[in-house]
């Protein structure tokens, strides 16, 4: 190891830029004993190099912020999350861009760090079915990394954004060293799937009525805002992932607004009737 003198180490330590940088990795729960050792070199590095490697650092840590905040990596030591972060890749993407289409060979899963992405199959007819839709922290197209073969269905962008791409070879070298990252995984897509059965059962055996009531409750338990609602979708996305057309929403929309169940006002939905939507969702008829 390279011998400094202590007053260039707390000289160095308190440079602005670095401090930002070691401050966000203690937060990490990193001592700042092993962070003089591993980054010993860096007081044998001049100026210019020193903001080089900071800024290089600055961006990791960032990354390694965002995998930390997700669900799926909730809980994870810090050296688990530093191995995730050596793995992903970021990518940046604009609204209306595929990331992938059905049968194609999936080759890992995303996880979204701003943006929406919806996941939809085509009919024949070339008719849009809305399966999902997924924001900021969800991860999507995961079912193929331990299954193998194809993506299941497309994925495309309805706003811009950016996601962390983990390859499936990578990641599932990493599952193996590191079992709690499939128990989380596991924990979460038993909650995904226990969603999309309700899906199918809402689409297959409930009105259009019942699907939307359904849907709002689920919403505002999703997003913890319980009778303040703001939809995040379009009315024709909405009205796709419902199984049904945007005209028949709008109606059933003013239909439950004249009822008494709900307050539109735009994008934003206040529920005023919880049990009269729990009861929709549960099969009543709507009164006309």
């Amino acid at each position: 190891m390279i011998q400094v003198k202590t007053g260039k180490i707390f000289s160095f330590l308190f440079w602005a830029p670095f401090a930002t940088a070691i401050r966000r990795i203690v937060r990490s729960g990193v001592s700042i004993f092993s962070i003089i050792i591993e980054f010993g070199f860096l007081f044998e590095l001049s100026p210019d190099e020193r903001t080089v490697f900071t800024f290089r650092m600055e961006v990791h840590l960032e990354k390694l912020g965002r995998i930390g905040e997700v669900p799926l990596f909730e809980g994870l030591p810090v050296d688990q999350l530093k191995k995730l972060a050596d793995i992903s890749i970021e990518q940046k993407f604009e609204r209306g861009r595929t990331l992938f289409h059905e049968g194609s060979q999936a080759t890992g899963f995303y996880v979204i760090v701003s943006g929406k992405i919806k996941i939809f199959k085509l009919s024949l007819e070339g008719k849009e079915q809305i399966l999902h839709i997924f924001g900021k922290g969800e991860f999507f197209g995961e079912v193929p990394v331990f299954a193998g073969g194809n993506y299941p269905a497309h994925a495309e962008a309805l706003e811009g954004g950016r996601v962390l791409f983990f390859p499936r070879t990578a990641f599932v070298g990493l599952v193996r060293d590191e079992p709690s990252l499939a128990l989380n995984m596991l924990a979460i897509l038993c909650r995904r799937l226990r969603r999309f059965t309700h899906q199918i059962e809402d689409l297959s055996l409930k009105e259009v009525p019942g699907r939307l009531a359904a849907y709002l409750l689920y919403l505002g338990e999703r997003d913890a805002t319980s009778d303040r609602l703001e939809l995040d979708t379009t009315k024709s996305q909405l009205a796709s992932l419902l199984g049904t057309i945007p005209e028949t929403l709008s109606r059933i929309l003013a239909r439950m607004s004249r009822q008494g169940f709900i307050r539109v006002e735009g994008r934003r939905i206040t529920v005023l009737d919880r049990e009269a939507l729990e009861n929709l969702a549960a099969g009543e008829k709507l009164p006309g």
